[in-house]
């Protein structure tokens, strides 16, 4: 039973070896600083004015984006995985984005719509 757990502790860390201390912190360096630059655009670029709030909303969803990138492909470990599954996750959340800005834009126009009648 104790040789069993050791085989599996090994296989755990074959796993996960892209991953060591010297990555960890260079994504959680790169996650810091894309959370600086949206805190400086949400509390200084647009509040004064340097920046509108339309161009601010895309490059923060945008640096949002990348993000969550870093968060899957790296503490998720989906950047290790097999291209077959990156690419049935990476479909799967392109048209899950594509209906909901369809819905996004069809209630807006319902709304316009039914505001006129």
């Amino acid at each position: 039973m104790s040789e069993h757990s050791h085989l599996e502790e090994g296989h755990a860390h074959g796993e996960h070896a892209g991953m060591d201390k010297a990555k960890i912190w260079k994504v959680a360096g790169i996650l810091t600083l894309i959370t600086a630059i949206e805190f400086i655009i949400a509390l200084w670029a647009i509040p004064g004015g340097h920046i509108s709030q339309h161009v601010g909303n895309y490059i923060y969803i945008a640096l949002t984006l990348i993000k969550a990138f870093y968060i899957v492909a790296y503490f998720m470990h989906l950047k290790y995985e097999k291209l077959g599954l990156q690419l049935a996750l990476t479909v799967s959340f392109i048209f899950i984005i594509y209906f909901i800005v369809l819905m996004l834009t069809e209630g807006g126009f319902l709304n316009i719509h039914m505001m006129n009648h």
